[in-house]
């Protein structure tokens, strides 16, 4: 099938956040401290998203965490008590970590989730940059304040590794936080040459879609009601940098949250760039009880083959099943004239796929298998 042509050149250089990971905890043992990623959190007397608001937090307030069941958090925030959504919470650790130097903002308010741990090298590790820029900043995460940017093959000494970020410093002795995956302990520049073994995507420019987003929330989960415009951005930062690991480059057409570009820009992005395919992440819903993956195309000449190299690779196993290809007459897909594909990685109006596909675990299974299905769409 033709595609309608109609490029428009962009200049937009969007900056990128992660949306926050859910604050798991099966037991809570003399509770924890875990601070608040929305704007106003609702507070509930039951856990259960139709049960009655008794308060609200504002973004950025500390909580105590005392309890958890099936996705909600049992909180204290001085005399506001009851349950909140998980998903907008994010565990703080007891005892941050000591500071390498004075002057050194943001790292005593580092958060980190529950299931991982600071670390600090034995000696003084030297590591090399793999990203063509990568910023430098004041804290362990995408909220915290820009303080200078790295580029590629810089050198930098490694102080320290939380989570998916690493506190480092520069040859010039700036200290501050930037995101592990960017950075290779002990590599030299030649090694960042290096691409996984399902295929060598450098050279390829891949603009990655994370559908809904700002005043559109898309799909409301009917059990946790997780918000989809999150779970799509979450989902499609960790498809980016799965993407950027096999050596392609990558443009997002959305950062943010708060961020809501039209389809047509969405689709005009992908053209101006003269990208070489696209790739848009969504979560479904159904009023039947259905579960699972679907991977849309429009074009059987263009849109057909990187869909099926997606789906072999999700039917491959990433913790729900595949439903397989369809047709999608999308504004996304149909107007887009590169190679483009639409991913619906679970259905939200399913209890059980929406208690999977809001952990990040499953979400990296999932961006995984996207960039392999891409790798392999150009091999």
């Amino acid at each position: 099938m033709n595609k309608m042509i109609g490029v428009t050149l962009l200049a937009a250089c969007l900056l990128g956040m992660a949306a926050p990971q859910t604050a798991e905890a099966k037991t809570v043992a003399g509770g924890y401290t875990a601070q608040v990623y929305a704007n106003s959190l609702n507070v509930r007397n039951e856990p259960a998203k139709n049960a009655t608001v008794v308060g609200s937090i504002k973004n950025g307030a500390r909580v105590t965490v005392t309890d958890a069941q099936h996705g909600w958090l049992k909180v204290q925030a001085g005399n506001t008590s009851g349950w909140v959504a998980g998903y907008y919470l994010k565990k703080v650790n007891s005892t941050s970590p000591r500071s390498e130097a004075s002057g050194t903002s943001g790292a005593s308010n580092a958060t980190v989730s529950s299931s991982t741990s600071a670390s600090v090298p034995s000696r003084t590790a030297k590591a090399t940059v793999t990203a063509d820029s990568l910023r430098i900043r004041s804290g362990p995460g995408t909220q915290y304040k820009v303080l200078g940017s790295l580029k590629a093959k810089d050198t930098v000494a490694l102080l320290l590794r939380q989570n998916d970020w690493a506190r480092i410093r520069t040859t010039s002795g700036e200290i501050g936080w930037v995101a592990a995956q960017y950075i290779r302990s002990g590599a030299t520049p030649s090694s960042t040459n290096t691409v996984s073994h399902t295929g060598n995507l450098r050279g390829k420019l891949i603009v990655i879609d994370p559908g809904h987003g700002g005043s559109d929330p898309g799909m409301l989960g009917t059990t946790y009601n997780t918000m989809e415009k999150d779970l799509n951005l979450q989902t499609a930062l960790y498809v980016r940098d799965a993407l950027v690991a096999k050596g392609a480059r990558v443009e997002m057409t959305r950062t943010r949250e708060d961020q809501k570009p039209t389809l047509a820009r969405r689709v005009q992005m992908s053209e101006a760039l003269r990208a070489d395919a696209f790739v848009s992440i969504h979560y479904n819903s159904s009023p039947k009880k259905v579960s699972g993956t679907l991977t849309f195309f429009y074009s059987e000449s263009d849109d057909l083959k990187l869909a099926r190299a997606i789906e072999n690779r999700l039917g491959q196993g990433i913790g729900l099943k595949s439903n397989g290809l369809s047709f999608g007459d999308y504004h996304i897909l149909r107007e887009n004239q590169i190679p483009a594909s639409l991913v619906e990685l679970g259905f939200l109006t399913n209890p059980t796929d929406e208690s999977i596909v809001r952990k990040s675990t499953y979400q990296k299974r999932a961006a995984k298998s996207i960039a392999d299905g891409v790798a392999d769409y150009f091999k």
